[in-house]
């Protein structure tokens, strides 16, 4: 397991929840699920750094070679329908000569790869890419892997910088040049993802409308923090689940059964994620993320705690329905144990970061935080 924060995986903390014990449990009897698990991970450390370094190469190189820079920005401001994630056309030269070296661009690039999202999904993308050749029997082609986990981990990424910009509570000093950089790094990620085919590029395309549409209303709800509604927030998590499962979908390179298999549980698993960072991201800010379940819960039940209580059984939900989508697996499916390893992993993160939450003992804080 990776995310930026790996005090969550130390023994420590794994023997302090019952899937931590469970996930050590297994790690003592050598399980398959562990040992597949271990595997993909040893690899994304030790191949993480030549991606880090083909990312920054290849958004180099885009950003160099782009003769209208203003038109980019203005028509990635159009894409995502948002001003607010572009710059002025007069910030762009000095930004744009600024990131045009590469230790500059391939530090910004380190910065938004140090997310949960990248760090947690990563090795499952190789993981389910190597499930799906083995189960259509496909030829292996290892060019074709690496262009289509990279891209969709590029395109998840991008929700990074956008967050940052929007949110304003992180890399404050680089924030206009992630705007500069975001353009270039969708282009990219549509460059790799288009390898895997028209049908893959396509399913990437409508999972990514539904992510803006998510991230857009998400937006909106920061402006009317106490009259959100439970509708409302499902679908602003269309941010979570369409881009990650998409990913999983596409990892089958769009093909059934498969394709909505991996969709739905790595779907669900995704949203599952999102609530255990909403708590970690509370214990941070000392104050309630707007919008979130925890402040939903915590607002309709007129109780902070109660509203943290609800949000680890949202969690437990997202996951239940993520567990589900294994018994729709084919028999004997290779990366079964994997999977099931995988959501131990998700289980464990929401629930390490609540039991942190009930040991700061803030709830007065964030009492008196929240939006009147």
């Amino acid at each position: 397991m990776s995310g930026k924060d790996e005090s969550v995986v130390s023994k420590n903390a794994l023997m302090g929840t019952k899937s931590g014990k469970k996930i050590l449990r297994q790690g003592l009897f050598k399980s398959k699920g562990y040992k597949q698990f271990n595997q993909y991970k040893e690899e994304f450390d030790s191949s993480f750094p030549e991606f880090a370094k083909r990312f920054t190469d290849n958004l180099l190189e885009q950003i160099k070679s782009d003769s209208s820079p203003n038109s980019t920005q203005q028509k990635f401001g159009d894409e995502v329908g948002s001003t607010e994630i572009i710059l002025d056309a007069s910030q762009i030269d000095p930004i744009k000569s600024k990131l045009e070296s590469f230790e500059v661009l391939n530090d910004r690039v380190l910065r938004i790869l140090n997310s949960n999202f990248v760090k947690m999904t990563f090795p499952v993308f190789n993981a389910l890419f190597d499930a799906s050749t083995e189960y259509f029997q496909d030829e292996k082609d290892p060019k074709l892997r690496e262009d289509v986990v990279d891209g969709h981990v590029i395109a998840i990424d991008l929700s990074e910088p956008m967050d940052r910009i929007v949110d304003k509570d992180e890399d404050l000093d680089f924030l206009d040049d992630y705007k500069l950089m975001n353009p270039y790094i969708l282009n990219l990620a549509r460059e790799k993802i288009a390898k895997g085919g028209d049908k893959v590029l396509k399913e990437f395309e409508n999972g990514f409308k539904d992510a803006r549409i998510g991230q857009y209303l998400d937006t909106k709800l920061k402006e009317k923090p106490t009259s959100i509604t439970e509708n409302e927030l499902d679908e602003s998590y269309k941010k979570y689940r369409s881009v990650m499962g998409t990913a999983g979908k596409n990892m089958a390179l769009a093909r059934e059964p498969l394709g909505e298999i991996f969709f739905t549980g790595m779907a669900k698993a995704a949203e599952a994620v999102g609530c255990g960072n909403e708590i970690e991201d509370t214990i941070r800010d000392k104050f309630v993320k707007i919008p979130s379940w925890p402040l939903y819960y915590s607002l309709t039940k007129n109780n902070v705690k109660q509203g943290f209580d609800l949000t680890m059984e949202k969690s437990e939900s997202y996951l239940t329905d993520a567990r589900k989508a294994l018994d729709k697996l084919p028999k004997n499916f290779s990366h079964r144990e994997f999977l099931e390893f995988l959501f131990l992993t998700v289980e464990h993160y929401s629930e390490f970061w609540f039991k942190k939450l009930q040991k700061a003992n803030i709830w007065s804080e964030l009492t008196s935080n929240l939006p009147k």
